[in-house]
């Protein structure tokens, strides 16, 4: 529910008009009073910006994006998406990156509202905490549109994903199909849904096609590369060798990558390899990893659209979940060369 000048003002037993005068930093107004009034204003997140702008019924054309990492390839190529339909259709965006630090995302969401976006699409780090910041959003209306991972909250909302689940199946069903039993994996933060259910497409995997899960064989980084490589380390010191990985994520794969050569080992001789998001179109990988793929520019290209749509009816109130599938290209680190798959249905 939108909050407006009245509501403040009737909580507070006061008129409107002083209420007004605060919101606005006009004089005439008692010091106690005022900090009575900034204080409800916060608790009721209220965001004078947004009433001002609702008053004169004006869009800024301005869309704020929100990701915890640029230098990923899967928010360089996302970001790409989103700006060719925004571009098209005459916005501009903000970009932020909160370097995956949960108060720097909350800071952002603020600084965004203050400059009256139209919408944002975010690919939060703060998944399992309120944001006040978010509330704000909702509560004046603002479509606001998940990417990546999605949050754990009490409220329904617009997002658009791909089948992380699914494409770890597919990824670890591949390694069945050469033969291997022993497989590990390197996961992300299982908070995240993307570390979450890539884990869980994983166990799948193995259980239905009856591989008894060992537990140690998994383990859990944070999707950099070091926790890659650390990861990889401690696998590999397991007397029951692991003879196939599966690293869900781009720089935890090369981490996992330079492990298995600093020990010695050869891929795909030694050990099979299947990565996530492994783009290397100039071929400076050798071999060249299997990887699942997602199509990172049609995902911004999906979330713009959304927002488009929200912003062009805002009676619409059917929230979306939209879900693409991911697709595995064969290389030639688990033994085959250039093979492309996508999910079957």
């Amino acid at each position: 529910m939108k909050i407006t000048l009245k509501d403040v003002a009737e909580k507070l037993n006061i008129s409107v008009s002083t209420v007004s005068r605060v919101v606005n930093n006009k004089s005439y107004v008692k010091p106690e009073t005022r900090e009575k009034v900034k204080k409800a204003l916060e608790e009721m997140n209220y965001s004078p910006n947004l009433v001002a702008r609702s008053l004169k019924n004006k869009s800024t054309k301005t869309i704020g994006i929100i990701v915890p990492d640029i230098s990923e390839v899967f928010f360089t190529y996302l970001i790409k998406g989103v700006d060719d339909i925004l571009s098209r259709n005459g916005y501009t965006i903000i970009l932020s990156d909160t370097g995956e630090n949960p108060e720097k995302e909350e800071l952002y969401l603020n600084l965004l509202l203050e400059k009256q976006i139209d919408g944002v699409i975010l690919a939060t780090v703060n998944v399992n905490k309120e944001s006040k910041a978010l509330d704000r959003l909702f509560n004046n209306n603002i479509p606001v549109i998940f990417v990546d991972n999605l949050p754990n909250i009490k409220r329904n909302y617009d997002s658009v994903i791909i089948d992380n689940s699914k494409a770890s199946y597919m990824a670890v069903e591949h390694l069945i199909n050469l033969g291997h039993r022993r497989i590990g994996i390197i996961t992300g933060k299982l908070e995240e849904t993307t570390g979450y259910e890539r884990l869980m497409g994983y166990r799948k995997a193995l259980m239905d096609n009856g591989i008894k899960i060992d537990e140690n064989l998994i383990r859990v980084g944070d999707f950099k590369e070091k926790s890659g490589y650390e990861n990889m380390r401690s696998l590999l010191e397991i007397e029951d060798k692991v003879t196939a990985m599966y690293v869900a994520s781009s720089k935890m794969t090369y981490g996992a990558v330079k492990a298995i050569r600093d020990a010695g080992l050869r891929i795909p001789e030694d050990i099979a390899v299947v990565g996530f998001d492994i783009h290397d179109n100039s071929g400076l990988i050798s071999p060249a990893i299997t990887t699942i793929l997602q199509d990172e520019e049609s995902i911004g290209k999906v979330a713009a659209e959304l927002l488009l749509k929200r912003l062009q009816d805002e009676g619409e109130k059917r929230y979306q979940k939209i879900v693409l599938e991911p697709c595995l290209e064969i290389r030639e680190s688990c033994g085959y060369k250039n093979i492309k798959t996508k999910a079957s249905k």
